[in-house]
């Protein structure tokens, strides 16, 4: 027991550690996913979301005030990541877990039942501009203390594999969110679907914040747990000065995530992207994102096993110079062809590649990041890369396709940050268990 009385991860390890283990990963991930789907949903339904509350003379102005909506949840992220990751810092994981979890299911609820325009005026918008930003506080407090948890409850050679359930549980949800509305656009006419078939997927998201409250509220507690192989042990005696201390890691982490977003955020724009530009149906559009999600959560895992085998740099380094050189030639192919079976399969591919150095990468940092400023650090990173480039990147795609009429700009938006991510990549230091063993028995 911890000095609360509260039982930690320690005290349940000794009687079932393997089972613990397994179920505290298990609810993690599943808590994880289910924010997750609830804050991407928005992402599949822009074009439906801009029609009911952003009325406009031309489709894509009412689109860029959908996605600026959407945006929008991205600013709250940041604050949500100081505030929620240093309590989790402070209180504990679990606690930190559970309360951007119940925030974020009142904020899905809110949108899921907002009047549309036609309705209730400008008051329409503005509430959806509210709940987004709530969404994006809880979401922005999520990231750091799920990953932190992650990394303290794993067997220290299994870290990048169980680590990689954080970015693999984003691919479920997406794939979650992508299966909802292919489903929706299948079944449903178009105009039902502009209607209240977009408000069907929010609240099956809403009806999962119970399951999500209960697998959460079991989980052990592992703030107050020994490290079995702790990360470099702060010297500074403030959080602000462990922060001073490791400043060159957190700025490495804020450039590659702020290149792993844009990579997430042109691949999830594929939905709107096929529909709005190829001017395919609503039913490969929304397939894409089942189908990159699909080959994403098998590249993210496969890079956290292997990484726990060869070390967290090569995961990170070799995979993402692949990516870089197949993009521009993936692009070509499926703008080209303008066929479903090129969507998918390019960029299918484009996203299993891409996923494979965030197995490593993910589990990198919070490896680096010493444990009294994890889960805070870990927050403010995700959320501050997550809030400058998530929030923008579909605009910023949307306004290249508008303004060149070429619709390869996804493709030179995404290669620009690709190469600033390896660049970036290169700099990250080795922290894996495995090659330190392998360095002291060089030694």
């Amino acid at each position: 027991m911890n000095p609360t009385g509260e039982q930690t991860f320690c005290d349940l390890a000794m009687t079932e550690p393997a089972v613990s283990q397994r179920r505290a990963i298990a609810a993690a991930t599943i808590g994880n996913a289910l924010e997750f789907y609830d804050f991407i949903t928005y992402t599949f339904f822009a074009i439906q979301i801009g029609r009911a509350f952003f009325p406009s003379q031309s489709p894509y102005g009412s689109l860029m005030l959908s996605l600026a909506t959407f945006g929008a949840g991205f600013v709250t992220r940041p604050i949500g990541g100081i505030i929620i990751g240093a309590y989790s810092d402070r209180v504990g994981r679990r606690a930190a877990m559970t309360l951007s979890f119940t925030m974020m299911g009142g904020a899905v609820v809110a949108m899921a039942l907002i009047p549309p325009y036609s309705m209730i005026g400008i008051a329409a918008p503005v509430l959806a501009i509210v709940a987004r930003m709530v969404m994006g506080f809880s979401l922005g407090g999520e990231v750091g203390p799920t990953t932190a948890y992650l990394l303290e409850v794993a067997p220290v050679a299994k870290r990048g594999l169980t680590v990689a359930w954080q970015g693999a549980s984003q691919m479920i949800a997406s794939t979650m969110g992508g299966l909802v509305g292919f489903v929706l656009a299948n079944v449903m006419k178009p105009a039902a679907l502009d209607s209240y078939g977009w408000r069907i997927a929010f609240l099956l998201g809403a009806v999962t914040v119970p399951l999500g409250l209960w697998v959460r509220r079991g989980l052990p507690e592992t703030l107050h747990a020994v490290e079995q192989a702790a990360s470099a042990v702060s010297r500074a005696a403030t959080r602000l000065g462990a922060a001073r201390e490791n400043s060159r890691i957190i700025i490495l982490g804020l450039v590659i995530l702020a290149y792993g977003t844009i990579r997430t955020y042109v691949t999830h724009y594929m939905t709107t992207f096929a529909q709005d530009t190829l001017h395919m149906p609503p039913g490969p559009a929304f397939a894409v994102a089942v189908v990159s999600s699909l080959a994403g959560l098998a590249g993210i895992l496969y890079g956290g096993w292997l990484s726990d085998r060869i070390g967290r740099r090569p995961v990170m380094i070799w995979p993402n110079l692949l990516s870089l050189l197949i993009t521009y030639p993936v692009f070509l192919w499926v703008v080209g062809a303008r066929s479903p079976l090129a969507l998918l399969t390019g960029i299918g591919l484009l996203s299993m590649v891409g996923s494979i150095p965030a197995g490593g990468f993910y589990v990198a940092l919070a490896e680096s990041l010493p444990k009294p400023i994890r889960g805070g650090a870990f927050a403010t990173i995700y959320a501050v890369s997550i809030a400058s480039f998530g929030g923008t990147c579909q605009l910023v795609v949307s306004w290249l396709i508008h303004v060149t009429g070429n619709p390869m700009a996804p493709a030179w938006y995404l290669l620009a940050a690709i190469a600033v991510g390896q660049i970036a990549m290169q700099m990250v230091p080795e922290s894996a268990p495995v090659s330190r063993r392998h360095r002291m028995s060089a030694e």
